[in-house]
């Protein structure tokens, strides 16, 4: 436990034992209510909120709406946009420019 405390300070994780705010669920329902249609291929089926940098990266973005995007997980337009433009295609990476590179993709995709 110590040793994986250690290397979560040393690559800026959140320690283990964090826990995501109660606030969430809330922060959550609103964005989507706000933005309820995916940023990339404007689908409004199967929508998660990602966090543009992950909350085990930074626990105090959490809450924050300018790390928020709304991204499918639909393929029927055939891609699941969460994981191809939140997260280059593997859930263990991340984009921290998904924001841009959703406008310029939603441009294309009119």
């Amino acid at each position: 436990m110590l040793i994986t405390y250690i290397k979560d300070r040393v690559t800026n994780k959140a320690p283990v034992g964090v826990r995501r705010s109660s606030q969430w669920p809330k922060v959550r329902k609103l964005f989507l209510k706000v933005n309820p249609i995916c940023a990339v291929c404007g689908e409004n089926k199967k929508l998660e909120v990602h966090h543009i940098i992950p909350f085990h990266v930074d626990p105090t973005l959490e809450l924050d709406l300018d790390n928020l995007i709304t991204l499918c997980e639909s393929k029927k337009k055939g891609s699941n946009c969460h994981l191809l433009f939140g997260h280059h295609g593997d859930y263990k990476k991340f984009n921290k420019d998904v924001k841009k590179d959703a406008s310029i993709w939603s441009q294309k995709l009119k």
